[in-house]
């Protein structure tokens, strides 16, 4: 039987009988679905993955109640995930190939899920971390998402979420966020806050049929929790019951055992958060027409416990690259098992699209393949295909920390050997899920195969359109005025004779108009000195003084249409010699 005709007999049946109880009034006809990512939680890092300290009950019930992709990769860093996630596609293709360095910003003609769903019907929103582009029209209130409330750059408290970075240590704690695009004064726990909008989002749209994103950024660093979160765990063995578990146990420090507990308390409370989401669901009788679908972004940020898979956060190894993916959709999805046919993070899409009944573009060529059929047990697997991961901070490197897969065949770029030689290793996923038994060399017919097959992905990936022509913020639009341009979505230029890289933004004019630019610091400038402001082809300069200012002034400036590079150039006075200092962010307002 068709998929969807199948899904639309089901749902239909489901409105027929939930009609007859007054309590669950369930009146919408399409499913439901609600995304939920945490940043920086490794495959470990539950206890339904072998973990005998982390308390997450409510996502180790999750995960008994669900279809768990058993092989599901992601990229081994925050931005591209997204990027892959909302588009179905290689990261790099869509333009975004690392966390900053102006390499976190997504091609806003990309076409997202949030698109596809809101043209189907669904009311769409996006709750937490973004992480592709923190200005038009790059936002994801530009990308197809009704209700937004995010916080800006790759963390709350990072150099680019400059309305938090000066908290410091307090930055998770009422944080201010972007409601709509506009600023809004927080109050609570980070975790706690999103999901409190949350649950207000799926209240206020129980009549619709919606699509929630809802990103969490914990437990991504700075590694901030409530006290009674740090608590539970303040006095654990980390290590206890790991090192002989039978797999490989990454080497560990007392910093990083520090750190897990606080990542397991972070954990903890999105668990308990959880709960307070699910609750809701079922109260407001949503639940059972619901997909709900749990995953993480990427491995662990310091070594720990991760299930004895090799590497970590930003490692192209397992323990880099595979995540939990729970899909819990009892009415459609009967039985809950595990699926062992690799996956990806690209497939979440086409995924998305049968499931709902809504229409892919015929123009958009995605590199993801539908889930369904595995998921309702109409397939026993895919087709094989060529799973790749990269990553580093330029875009692309041969061949520095690249995989390319075929079924379960594994081949590695890790750099160079000791006689400057490019070095790859092999394996065997099936035989050596952990990767400890590099069969290269007894293998060099396949790796020369894999390797042909990595030369053409990074051919491509290195001359897509995204990647030769990064995506730009636009100013002088009615969007976003004044516009805030941070360090995370910054370029970095390194100049002789200067120890630090200069920073800069390629923007796009929207018309000739004239603007004010204000360059802000970080702290008050008690040091003279000289800011330049190199605007193309005109440069602005004026005397900085030692009165404590944070913030500098260049008004009326024409602009013209078109492309153009603002690069502000800080000389200051200091122990008898000019250093450069780094702007803190740049506003514009025109």
């Amino acid at each position: 039987m068709n998929r969807i005709i199948y899904l639309n007999i089901i749902l239909f049946l489901l409105v027929l009988s939930s009609c007859a109880n007054v309590e669950k009034s369930v009146t919408t006809s399409k499913p439901n679905v609600i995304l939920i990512i945490t940043d920086d939680q490794g495959f470990g890092d539950l206890g339904y993955y072998g973990n005998p300290h982390i308390k997450t009950p409510v996502l180790d019930s999750l995960a008994r109640r669900s279809v768990r992709f058993d092989d599901f990769s992601v990229n081994p860093v925050c931005a591209p995930t997204r990027a892959a996630l909302m588009t179905g596609k290689y990261a790099m293709t869509a333009g975004v190939h690392d966390t900053y360095r102006g390499g976190a910003m997504m091609a806003p003609s990309e076409v997202t899920i949030a698109e596809i769903l809101k043209e189907a019907g669904y009311k769409t929103g996006m709750i937490g971390k973004w992480h592709l582009g923190d200005n038009y029209p790059m936002r994801p209130q530009d990308q197809g998402f009704d209700f937004t409330l995010n916080h800006l750059s790759g963390g709350i408290g990072q150099y680019g979420d400059w309305p938090n970075t000066l908290k410091r240590d307090s930055s998770y704690f009422n944080s201010i966020l972007w409601k709509n695009g506009k600023q809004v004064q927080t109050q609570g726990y980070c975790t706690d806050v999103f999901t409190e909008a949350a649950m207000d989002y799926v209240e206020e749209n129980k009549e619709h049929p919606f699509f929630m994103y809802l990103s969490y950024n914990a437990p991504h660093g700075p590694l901030q929790l409530p006290q009674k979160y740090y608590d539970m765990y303040k006095d654990v063995d980390i290590d206890a019951g790991l090192i002989n578990q039978g797999k490989p146990y990454p080497n560990v420090t007392d910093h990083s055992r520090e750190n897990s507990r606080k990542v397991y308390g972070m954990v903890t409370n999105i668990d308990d958060n959880l709960r307070l989401l699910f609750k809701k669901l079922e109260d407001l009788g949503i639940d059972e027409n619901t997909l709900v679908i749990f995953m993480t972004d990427n491995g662990p940020q310091h070594p720990r416990y991760i299930a004895g898979m090799r590497g970590k956060k930003g490692s192209v190894f397992q323990g880099g690259v595979r995540v939990p993916s729970f899909w819990h959709y009892p009415k459609a999805f009967k039985e809950a098992r595990d699926i062992n046919t690799p996956a990806a993070h690209y497939d979440v899409l086409p995924t998305l699209v049968e499931f709902t009944g809504a229409k892919l573009p015929d123009s958009l060529n995605i590199k993801g393949q539908s889930l369904l059929p595995l998921l309702m047990q109409e397939e026993k697997d895919l087709p094989e295909r060529i799973i790749n991961r990269y990553w580093a901070r330029t875009a692309p490197v041969h061949y520095r920390n690249v995989s390319t897969r075929k079924g379960d065949m594994k081949l590695v770029g890790v750099g160079k050997d000791e006689e400057g030689n490019d070095k790859f290793e092999l394996f065997n996923l099936k035989e050596d899920p952990y990767e400890q038994n590099d069969i290269s060399a007894e293998h060099q017919d396949l790796v020369s195969e894999l390797k042909n097959e990595m030369d053409t992905w990074l051919n491509t990936m290195e001359t897509s359109e995204h990647i030769v022509n990064s995506p730009k913020p636009i100013i002088g639009t009615v969007h976003e005025n004044p516009v805030m341009l941070n360090q995370n979505d910054a370029l970095f230029l390194k100049k002789e004779g200067i120890k630090k890289e200069f920073i800069y933004w390629d923007v796009i004019v929207d018309e000739t108009k004239t603007f004010d630019i204000i360059v802000h610091f970080d702290a008050p400038i008690n040091t003279t000195g000289t800011l330049e402001l190199d605007l193309g082809t005109q440069t602005k300069s004026i005397n900085i003084e030692a009165n404590g200012q944070t913030s500098f002034s260049f008004n009326n400036i024409e602009l013209q249409k078109g492309e153009i590079t603002i690069m502000p150039k800080t000389y200051l006075q200091r122990k008898g010699e000019l250093k450069y200092a780094y702007p803190f962010y740049v506003e514009i307002k025109g």
